[in-house]
């Protein structure tokens, strides 16, 4: 349809209650939901969008796309207003709650200047996917669940029609990655904790996306393989193409010692012999380690844009 058709009535988002009959039964309700199905169709559309394509190709940047990134430079500029603070313990600065504080105030003001007029009333229920975004204020953690709220905030957009087909590069390259260095940037200056991180056994403390649309990025590169990724030159001279190396050059720079040991997940993923089976793999690991877990998903809010009712194809 045209975006001129008359938006659905958006009802205010709510959370599936905790005290459904169990946890395996919410996992079950979840799996078979159309948020479920909508979130991981746009996550697939844009893997396919970015196939073989550099961070530094030529793409379409529409208007939308500008409004998302002057939010996102709006939220790095807070950092920079937002100094840490003085205390003793070392991890988890309380600056993050002054910050979150100035975003939670302010985010439905932010998400009404990036969509039109005539969606107006979306407004509250998208910004509720852009406050999860970007960690807890009372833990000062940040993860893939967060990460998977700014994911949901997208698709949102793209169901309301304020973001098309055609912006699917700019999506992931625009305003995903510009996402991501606002991220470094908080986890740095605050010092988050990982939310429910495996450790050494998970994929990374922070991410999971970039590198499934990183790894799809690297398919049928001419010379880079996965064995290159453990390289540190190949990494510094690349990782401005590929978002997959721009994870590995934060990792190696947040963390000390041997990488096979600081992240072995990757250190395995380094021996597979192809970007595409790399890719296939994180999907399937993605769905198991992230979108499976209670942990992570238990959080995920529900609402007339992503709904909990069981898919109706």
């Amino acid at each position: 349809g045209t975006s001129e058709e008359v938006a659905p009535p958006v009802q205010q988002c709510f959370m599936v209650p905790r005290k459904e009959i169990n946890v395996v039964s919410d996992m079950a309700k979840w799996k078979r939901s159309q948020a479920y199905a909508d979130y991981m169709g746009f996550i697939l559309t844009l893997n396919e969008g970015v196939r073989g394509k550099k961070l530094t190709c030529e793409y379409k940047v529409s208007e939308p796309i500008e409004k998302l990134v002057a939010l996102l430079n709006t939220l790095d500029r807070w950092i920079d207003e937002t100094p840490p603070v003085d205390q003793p313990s070392r991890f988890g600065n309380k600056a993050f709650r002054t910050w979150y504080a100035k975003l939670d105030q302010e985010a439905e003001k932010l998400v009404s200047a990036v969509i039109p007029k005539h969606l107006a009333d979306a407004a509250p229920e998208v910004a509720v996917y852009l406050k999860e975004s970007v960690g807890n204020s009372t833990r000062i953690d940040y993860g893939t669940g967060h990460e998977a709220a700014f994911a949901a905030f997208l698709c949102c957009l793209c169901k309301i029609g304020v973001l098309r087909v055609d912006d699917q590069m700019a999506i992931v390259f625009k305003v995903f990655n510009r996402y991501l260095e606002v991220m470094r940037k908080l986890q740095k200056t605050y010092r988050m904790e990982p939310a429910g991180s495996q450790g050494v056994w998970g994929l990374d403390d922070f991410q999971f996306l970039p590198f499934i649309w990183g790894s799809s990025q690297l398919i049928d590169h001419p010379s880079l393989e996965p064995r290159h990724f453990v390289d540190e030159k190949v990494v510094n001279e690349n990782h401005k193409d590929f978002m997959f190396l721009e994870c590995i050059l934060f990792i190696t720079e947040m963390k000390t010692g041997p990488f096979a040991e600081h992240s072995n997940q990757l250190w395995n993923i380094s021996a597979v012999p192809s970007w595409s089976k790399v890719n296939q793999g994180l999907i399937r690991m993605y769905k198991a380690e992230c979108l499976e877990k209670f942990p992570v998903i238990q959080h995920f809010k529900f609402g007339s844009l992503l709904p909990i009712q069981p898919v109706t194809s």
